[in-house]
């Protein structure tokens, strides 16, 4: 049975959230504090977060940030706030998806479900690729352990990066437009939108390039997409 915690401070919601996801078969834990969610997501193992913005003590997103620090599993974040700023903010620290209050109980289960198997799949795709690493150029790709290397010294990465970075690393000297980046990373089934991919290209240039102004690796082709090189 997936196990998946809430972190949400909002005990309704709270409560709405665990009766939902519990009918559809998940086994849940509910927190409602900002500092003990934390906790309790890096000293516990969970197959999913689902993890509210505004929080006692501290907020959804230095949550977010500590979580994908040390751990690779799927965060949600919930947020009652409509501005585009906050949405990017949060898939930027590394979530996979948002929810905006008010939202369907059923689009949170939908959403749930289509994480937790898009990363099934991605963890089954990597464990039987035969060429668990890249390398190139003094950037190395451990696929095996999802951890990044520029000239031997590690470089943390979140999950979205980890995953943009190895799919274009994959197919060197490809175009790959916004949309298809979208669609094949974070699912056209995804509360989101493309520009999160400029957000995400932009910060994998800053931990890889050693002049991300003019990169060496990934490549922007005007008016089509993105190249690694």
């Amino acid at each position: 049975m997936k196990k998946i915690l809430i972190i949400e401070d909002e005990k309704s919601i709270a409560e709405l959230e665990r009766d939902y996801l519990e009918i559809n078969g998940f086994s849940t834990d509910i927190v409602l504090t900002g500092d003990l969610g934390m906790q309790r997501a890096l000293t516990q193992d969970y197959d999913l977060i689902l993890l509210d913005v505004m929080l006692p003590n501290i907020d959804g997103f230095e949550i977010c940030k500590k979580i994908r620090s040390v751990k690779d599993i799927p965060i949600i974040m919930v947020t009652a706030k409509k501005e585009e700023i906050d949405k990017i903010r949060g898939l930027g620290l590394g979530a996979d998806d948002y929810l905006v209050k008010p939202f369907s109980p059923n689009e949170m289960v939908a959403r749930v479900k289509a994480h937790l198997s898009r990363y099934e799949r991605l963890s089954m795709k990597q464990n039987t690729n035969e060429s668990q690493g890249i390398y190139i150029r003094g950037l190395f790709i451990d696929r095996s352990s999802r951890r990044v290397f520029v000239n031997n010294q590690e470089v943390t990465f979140t999950t979205k990066e980890f995953d943009v970075l190895t799919f274009l690393a994959s197919s060197p000297n490809q175009v790959f437009s916004k949309d298809h980046l979208f669609e094949r990373i974070w699912g056209y089934d995804s509360n989101g939108d493309v520009s999160t991919v400029t957000v995400h290209i932009r910060k994998i240039r800053e931990k890889i390039e050693h002049d991300p102004s003019n990169p060496e690796y990934i490549e922007t082709v005007w008016g089509s997409g993105y190249r690694f090189r």
